[in-house]
C-alpha cells in the first residue's frame, strides 16, 4: 500500500476513531491482537529472507556515505512510512 491510498481509505473513516493496528501474536491460540498506534515515523527496510518479510534496519547502520558525503543505497533497502 502507498501513501496516498492509505489517505484515501482514511476519508471516509471517522477523525475521532483511535487507530490501532492488528497482528497474530504467536501464541498456541493464534490470538490476534490490536494494540494503538502510537506513532508514524520514516524508516528503512531490507527483506530478509530468513523472515520471509521485510525488517527494519537500526538507525540506517546499514547505509555508506561517498566520497562526497552522499547516502549510496543497497539496492535492496527501502525508504518506508512505518505505523506502529
Amino acid at each position: 500500500m502507498q501513501v496516498k491510498e492509505l489517505i484515501e481509505q482514511l476519508q471516509d473513516m471517522n477523525p475521532e476513531s483511535d487507530v490501532h493496528f492488528a497482528y497474530n501474536y504467536g501464541d498456541h491460540w493464534r490470538t490476534e491482537v490490536a494494540p494503538k498506534l502510537s506513532r508514524v515515523d520514516n524508516g528503512a527496510v531490507v527483506y530478509s529472507e530468513y523472515h520471509r518479510m521485510d525488517k527494519m534496519l537500526e538507525d540506517d547502520g546499514d547505509t555508506e556515505i561517498d566520497d562526497e558525503g552522499n547516502e549510496v543505497l543497497d539496492e535492496t533497502l527501502r525508504r518506508v512510512v512505518v505505523l506502529s
